[in-house]
Formats: structure tokens, sequence, C-alpha cells
């Protein structure tokens, strides 16, 4: 059997007395679509913090591609080709909207990215998103949409084999969200495999291929959309006894 792209073995992260991730263990296939859900609090940004390096874990492991990357920074595992979305768009601020992913391209993708100055890789991923007629626009003055757009598409810059998207979807209209499920099953196509985090739950049940949930920090249900639409236990977890 081939190596999973990401396995998670037994991540627990704390903050002081509080355990916010009990033992997590997960995998992830290469070109997979996976999907991450769970009540409010339920340990879902921590272990996609843990997985990207944002946060250290206090003991488990996560290999990526074969290697064991726990001890790496966030910025190092990016450049190994993980990338992640932020529920609220950071985007460089004074920069056009351009700049923002020549930056991304120059500092993160590395070899990844073709050679030259970035011009043409970075039009590429504008036109995927619908974003090339505002290049030369400062990316302050962006509408929401635009920004979630360009968020994923800093992320796409990084050029990541791993892609995490974190409630890229949350606060926009229904139209919205068909746009950036769009946006992400392109990608996909083209290879990249996506981590979908997020509330709105016929986005997550149309794209995933596979759905794992979280409550309380510990796995309580994994398997297709289906599946999890009728797990007593995912019922529980939302609604209460």
């Amino acid at each position: 059997m081939a190596e999973p792209l990401l396995r998670v073995e037994g991540v627990v992260k704390r903050f002081g007395g509080f355990q916010a991730l009990s033992g997590v263990s997960r995998h992830v296939e290469a070109g997979e679509r996976f999907g991450l859900i769970g009540p409010n609090g339920s340990g879902k940004t921590t272990l996609i913090n843990c997985i990207s390096g944002t946060l250290r874990n206090e003991s488990g492991r996560i290999v990526f591609k074969g290697h064991d990357v726990t001890a790496l920074a966030a910025h190092q595992r990016t450049r190994r080709g993980i990338a992640r979305t932020f529920q609220i768009p950071r985007p460089f601020t004074g920069m056009t909207v351009l700049e923002n992913l020549r930056v991304t391209l120059e500092y993160a993708a590395l070899d990844r990215a073709a050679p030259g100055d970035g011009i043409a890789e970075s039009m590429d991923i504008l036109r995927l998103v619908g974003l090339d007629a505002k290049a030369d626009i400062t990316s302050s003055r962006l509408t929401q949409i635009e920004m979630r757009k360009l968020e994923l598409a800093r992320a796409m810059a990084a050029k990541p084999s791993l892609l995490i998207s974190d409630e890229a979807m949350a606060g926009l209209s229904s139209s919205e969200v068909d746009d950036l499920l769009a946006i992400l099953f392109r990608l996909n196509e083209t290879g990249t495999t996506v981590i979908m985090i997020e509330h709105i739950m016929r986005a997550v049940m149309r794209f995933s291929q596979r759905i794992a949930v979280l409550d309380a920090g510990e796995k309580i249900a994994e398997g297709s959309p289906a599946a999890i639409v009728g797990d007593a236990a995912v019922e529980k977890a939302y609604l209460g006894e």
C-alpha cells in the first residue's frame, strides 16, 4: 500500500490545563478531498495549526510525504509543500494583488516555481480564481469575496502538494460559496490534495470524498459524506441529546 501524503499520529495539544487534542490520528491520501468538521471548540483549527506548524504539539508526530516534519517551523513546512488559508485573510494590504502572489512564489515556492520574475505564473493563478482583472489593484481595495479568492490564490502560489482551506467560505453568499468550491475542485483536479475545514455543511458534503468529525479534541466519526450524515454520534455532537 502506498504511503499516505499526510499522517497525523497521536497528536496531543494542551493550552495550560485545557487539552485541545487528545491523541488524534488521521491520514490523508495524495489527491484526496478530505473534510474536517465538528462543533465550535472541537479542535479543528488546533489540529490544522499543528499540521501546518503554526502550533507545536506536545506529543505525537506529523509525517508528510514519508518524512517526520514535527520539529519543522511553519515556513519550512510550507517549503515542503503544505500551505493553508486563514479564516481572516491576511494579504499584504499595501501591495497590489499581483505583488502579493509574486512574494509568495519567490519566498515560499522556491524550487517549485517556474524560472523568471513570476509575473506570468502569478497571472495564471489569478485567472484561475477570477482576479486577473484586479492584478494591479491594491489588495486593501478588494471586496470580501475577492479577499477570500486572493487568500486562496496566495496559498496556491506556494505550489502546495497539500492545501488546507480553513473556513474560507464563512460569511459568503450561496453563489460566492459555489465560486470558491469551483476553484477548489479545479485545484484538486490539477493534483493538489485539499483538506477542507468548514461550517457550511452543503459545501463540505459536496466537496469531500471522506470526512472526519472531531468533538472535544477527539475523532468521533469518519467516512463518506452519506455515512457522516446518518451517524448518531455526529448528530449528538451538533444537536445534543
